[in-house]
Formats: C-alpha cells, sequence, structure tokens
C-alpha cells in the first residue's frame, strides 16, 4: 500500500496515509467539536487515501458510523487503499455492527481490486528462529 501510495504521489496524485485507529480518533475528536463535516471534506479531497491496519484496535458503534460517513463520501469519487488481516467475514466484528460493516463492506467492494497476501510475514523474516542444528549434523 505505501509503495501504491508513492508512486501515485510521484505522478502528482494527491495521497494520504493514515493507521485506521489514527483515522477514527480524529473523526470522533472532529464530531466532538462539530467540526466533522470540515474533517470529512479533508479526507474527501485526496485523490488516494491509504487507510493501514483495520481491525488492530477495537472500533465502536459509533466510530463505526463515522467511518462509514468517510467511506460513502469517497465513494465512487475518489480511490482508497485498505489494508487488514481480518477478513471480510469477520468484519461484523471489527464494527460492532453487522448492518453497518455490510454498509461499509458494499461500497468498499464495488469496484474494488482485493488483493490477498498469504505467507510469513516479511517484517518477521530476520526474527523467526530456525530450527538449531545438532552436533550430529
Amino acid at each position: 500500500a505505501v509503495s501504491l501510495g508513492i508512486e501515485a504521489a510521484k505522478k502528482r496524485n494527491s495521497t494520504y496515509f493514515i493507521k485506521c485507529h489514527d483515522l477514527i480518533q480524529q473523526l470522533r475528536k472532529a464530531n466532538e467539536e462539530n467540526r466533522l463535516e470540515n474533517r470529512l471534506k479533508n479526507y474527501s479531497r485526496y485523490k488516494l487515501l491509504i487507510i493501514d491496519e483495520i481491525g488492530y484496535l477495537p472500533i465502536t458503534k459509533e466510530e463505526s458510523k463515522l467511518f462509514f460517513q468517510l467511506i460513502d463520501k469517497r465513494y465512487e469519487q475518489k480511490s482508497t487503499i485498505l489494508t487488514t488481516n481480518i477478513g471480510f467475514g469477520e468484519w461484523d466484528e471489527i464494527f460492532q455492527d453487522p448492518v453497518m460493516a455490510n454498509a461499509i463492506l458494499d461500497r468498499i467492494l464495488h469496484h474494488a481490486h482485493v488483493v490477498s497476501i498469504t505467507g510469513k510475514s516479511y517484517r518477521m523474516k530476520d526474527h523467526i528462529k530456525k530450527k538449531p542444528h545438532t552436533e550430529q549434523e
């Protein structure tokens, strides 16, 4: 996702990267300060928005509604890349509301290119201990 964002930025496309938890916190704060519409407009102006790590930290029902508003505002207007290690079938748990999760997925998956990556973690590759050699080997 970062590499795609860098390439988009190199081609002079406005690009913004944010972790999901940080995004949710900013939307929640803006909502509390009656600035939500301005914040949504701000995130909607980017041609590419990359939202990283969806589902790593809990999202309340109220926060799910805020996230939905952003996704809905960008829907069919701008490009959004989402990263997660949670399968779509488990998004009900992430957003704590099956109706909201389905509404978000409906907009995300329409016109989407889903890239599933399987295998060992790139970050862990140098830290996974290999089977130690015995003296007989």
